[in-house]
């Protein structure tokens, strides 16, 4: 059976069977240029996004961030994407219909990042930490997939988990309400 694997250009999401990935990435990103070229519309746009805050607890540590929530197909495909920087206290959750073995790319994302894969029940069960792509035009994206199941994603500044006591096996504790 082929698995589904979602790749996120700096945060962004395509969702691809593995054996035809590279071959629908490429036909993608062209249909995206062209369609830029000829609207003289930019290929990438953000979207609106929702936002949230969100608490991540772990023994006696205790992280409280805003995210925003990148719930729809579009926001997940942009996620941070052309970001000069991020806020220390900031993230983006990504929220996916379903739960799977997710995977992130870093494609035009100018910020290092650290990728927390968080199951149905809100439990911290994979860390990556996700570092800056080359220029996608010249240069091969690392895939960093999930190694367990998950159904939400929080992307944070590198290290952040680490650097505030949070691992796999944290819980998150939402303080806003999914669609």
């Amino acid at each position: 059976m082929a698995a589904k694997q979602h790749c996120a250009p700096a945060g962004a999401l395509m969702t691809f069977p593995r054996r035809t990935t590279g071959h629908v990435i490429a036909i993608v990103a062209a249909s995206a240029l062209l369609v830029g070229v000829t609207t003289g519309a930019p290929a990438q746009t953000t979207p609106t996004l929702r936002r949230g805050m969100l608490v991540l607890a772990q023994d006696k540590a205790r992280v409280t961030l805003t995210v925003e929530i990148a719930d729809t197909p579009e926001s997940r495909e942009v996620g941070l994407m052309n970001r000069p920087s991020l806020p220390d206290d900031a993230g983006m959750l990504f929220v996916f219909e379903s739960t799977s073995h997710w995977a992130f790319w870093m494609k035009n994302t100018l910020v290092p990042l650290s990728v927390g894969f968080i199951d149905e029940q809100w439990k911290i069960v994979d860390i990556q930490d996700m570092r800056v792509g080359p220029n996608p035009e010249t240069g091969r994206l690392d895939i960093y997939e999930a190694a367990k199941p998950s159904r939400y994603a929080l992307e944070v500044n590198q290290g952040l988990f680490a650097r505030r006591g949070i691992g796999v096996g944290a819980k998150v504790i939402p303080a806003f309400k999914l669609k």
